[in-house]
């Protein structure tokens, strides 16, 4: 006989009689309540089940009331000023964002993330790199971000610090490969450092990711080991080329300045010169104009004074020797080679005059000394 066959006394397994209508719902209603009031501390007998119902009703409500007030305590949270919340509400992002302060949603049918949009985060990123020169670097980075919206960054990656690791990569390699292994590695850094943000900043708005970057660093950017030596040695021998081509700036300019000053020196001492000599030649030609026109008055006086001024003036700045003559005419004798030898004291034009002067004096003494004259009788 099958399991589910009516047996002896015509009974199925759950205990019916075949000859049985179905079952009385009202009863198997009473029996339910009568388990539940026995649970509960509920009377025994059916005339007590009323009274056991209201008690049971009266501690029912209680904790409803107890898990009314729990469900809401567990929905109050609050938010420092640096956090933002995102709320989900069965799984779907609402729009708005929670600010800072004291706020409830409802547990179970809202989930709130919290998120901190102030703190600043770092992600080092390490690489060896091709430059546009075909040298190869090794250049580790630091980047220092913020999350500037926390919808997106939630939402529309999946996971935010790989994807900024991902883009940090692709535009280092992008700028490093367009510049060369100088540029990287010494005096560019800074440059680069700007254009990796610039262009980071750009990946990371085309990902929606949310997230702001504040600097990025070059922490160190040098060639790989196996050349680092022979690196090291070009750019000695470029600083010493450096060093040289200030040391020769230095020296020109400081040489250039005071070549200046002395030809400005000499070309005023040239116009200084030029202009004393024409004044010296327009007073000698204005002095010669007047002696000329004394001289046309009276010939042997001019002549006269002007033999005295000479000998006034030779016999006043020179030593003299007088020879006595036998006769009684003294002769006065002038060292005229101590004259000439004097000469470099004075200058051109004087020792001209001088020379002058001392040929005319020695053909006066040689005529005098002829015709047996005295000085003294002209």
């Amino acid at each position: 006989m099958a399991w589910n066959e009516p047996g002896g006394g015509n009974k199925d397994p759950w205990g019916n009689r075949g000859d049985q209508g179905p079952p009385d719902l009202d009863e198997a209603f009473k029996k339910l309540q009568a388990q539940l009031a026995g649970i509960f501390g509920g009377g025994r007998g059916g005339d007590g089940g009323g009274s056991g119902l209201g008690i049971n009703s009266g501690m029912l409500g209680v904790l409803l009331v107890i898990a009314a007030i729990l469900y809401g305590a567990f929905g109050v949270y609050q938010l420092d000023a640096q956090e933002r919340g995102v709320v989900f509400r069965f799984g779907e992002l609402k729009a708005d964002i929670v600010m800072p302060g004291l706020h409830w949603n409802p547990p179970v049918i809202d989930r709130v993330e919290v998120v901190n949009v102030t703190r600043v985060n770092s992600h080092n990123h390490q690489a060896l790199m091709l430059t546009e020169d075909e040298n190869i670097v090794d250049v580790s980075v630091t980047v220092q971000w913020v999350v500037r919206d926390p919808s997106s960054y939630l939402v529309n990656v999946r996971t935010p610090r790989i994807s900024l690791d991902h883009a940090t990569e692709s535009a280092l390699r992008h700028v490093v490969g367009s510049s060369n292994m100088d540029q990287v590695i010494t005096d560019g850094r800074a440059a680069v450092a700007a254009e990796v943000q610039d262009r980071l900043q750009s990946y990371l708005e085309n990902y929606g990711t949310g997230i702001l970057v504040q600097k990025v660093n070059i922490d160190e950017s040098a060639p790989p080991t196996q050349v680092r030596d022979a690196f090291n040695d070009v750019q000695k021998a470029k600083e010493d080329e450096q060093r040289t081509i200030n040391d020769a700036n230095a020296y020109a300019e400081s040489i250039i300045p005071e070549a200046r000053g002395e030809a400005q020196q000499q070309i005023e001492q040239a116009n200084a010169y030029r202009e004393r000599v024409i004044a010296r030649a327009s007073g000698e030609a204005q002095r010669f104009n007047k002696l000329l026109a004394e001289y046309q008055q009276a010939e042997r006086v001019t002549k006269d004074r002007l033999y005295i001024d000479a000998m006034e003036t030779l016999l006043s700045n020179s030593s003299k020797i007088m020879v006595d003559v036998e006769g009684g005419n003294n002769l006065m004798y002038l060292p005229l080679d101590k004259i000439i030898q004097q000469g470099p004291a004075l200058s051109s034009s004087s020792q001209e005059s001088v020379r002058g002067i001392a040929d005319a004096i020695i053909n006066e003494v040689n005529n005098r000394v002829a015709n047996g004259r005295p000085r003294d009788s002209r």
